[in-house]
C-alpha cells in the first residue's frame, strides 16, 4: 500500500507508534496530542503537511470523550479563548505555509520548546484570570496553532491557575476542537489539505481510538501533575533534539 506524503514503510511505522502515544496522552490529560505527535513526526519527516491530519484526528477524539466531560467545561473561559484565537489564525497560517521544510521544523520545535519551558517553570497565580486575559492567551494560541500546537499556550496558562483537573481536561478538549475547526479551512486555502490528508486520517483512526480508550482508563488512577510533567519533559527533549538535528 502506498502511504501518503511519500512516507516510507519505516516512517509510517514510526508515525503510527507516535500517534498511539499522543492519543494515549490526550485521553489521559486532555492536551499534548498535537505537540507530541508533531514533534515526533519532525524527527523523520516534514511535519507541516501532517498538521491538518492531526487537527482532524483531534476533532474526532472529542467524539470519544464528549460524554464524560460536559459537566466540567468552563464555557465562559472557552469562548473567550476561542475569540482571541480567531483574530490570529488567518495571518499566522499564511506565514507558516510559506516556510520550507527545515524552516518549518525549526519554527515548530522552537515554539514547542519555549512553551514547554513555561510549563516546566511551575509559575502559579493565586486567582483566576478574567475575560481580557483569556482573550489575550487565545491570540497567542491562534498563532501557535499555525504550527499545530495551539493547545500548549492554553495548557501553560491554565496550569498557572487553581483549575481542578477535570475542568482543565474538559476545557482543553473543547477549546482544541474549536480552534482546529477554525484553522483547518485556512490551511485548506493554502493547499495544506488534500487527498493525502484523507488517507492519513483513515489510516490513523483505529490507532487513535485505541490510544484514547487506553489513556481515558488511566485518568482517575494516576497523578495528573506528575503525568503532565513527564509529557512536558518529553516535549522539551524532543524539541531540542529536532533543533540540533536541523542546525548540525
Amino acid at each position: 500500500m502506498t502511504l501518503p506524503f511519500d512516507l516510507t514503510t519505516g516512517q509510517g511505522a514510526f508515525l503510527a507508534a507516535a500517534l498511539f502515544v499522543a492519543a494515549y496522552i490526550r485521553g489521559f490529560s486532555g492536551f499534548g496530542f498535537s505537540a507530541i505527535f508533531i514533534i515526533l513526526a519532525a524527527l523523520v519527516t516534514n511535519p507541516l503537511p501532517l498538521i491538518p491530519v492531526v487537527f482532524s484526528c483531534e476533532i474526532a477524539m472529542t467524539l470519544f470523550q464528549a460524554r464524560g466531560i460536559r459537566a466540567h467545561i468552563d464555557w465562559k473561559r472557552t469562548i473567550a479563548l476561542l475569540g482571541g484565537a480567531a483574530v490570529a489564525v488567518v495571518p499566522a497560517v499564511a506565514i507558516m505555509a510559506r516556510l520550507g521544510e527545515q524552516e518549518a521544523r525549526i519554527a515548530i520545535s522552537a515554539l514547542i520548546l519555549v512553551l514547554s519551558l513555561i510549563l516546566l517553570s511551575g509559575w502559579r497565580l493565586e486567582r483566576q484570570i478574567g475575560p481580557k486575559g483569556n482573550v489575550a492567551v487565545g491570540v497567542v494560541s491562534g498563532i501557535a496553532n499555525s504550527a499545530g500546537v495551539g493547545g500548549l499556550p492554553v495548557a501553560a496558562f491554565l496550569s498557572t491557575q487553581p483549575v481542578p483537573p477535570a475542568v482543565f481536561r474538559a476545557t482543553m478538549i473543547v477549546f482544541l476542537t474549536g480552534i482546529d475547526l477554525m484553522t483547518l479551512p485556512v490551511m485548506a486555502s493554502h493547499g495544506l489539505v488534500g487527498a493525502g490528508t484523507v488517507t492519513g486520517i483513515a489510516l490513523g483512526f483505529p490507532i487513535l481510538g485505541l490510544g484514547i480508550w487506553a489513556g481515558s482508563l488511566k485518568f482517575s488512577a494516576t497523578s495528573q501533575d506528575q503525568f503532565r510533567k513527564v509529557v512536558v519533559l518529553l516535549l522539551t527533549g524532543f524539541s531540542v533534539l529536532n533543533i540540533v538535528r536541523v542546525i548540525v
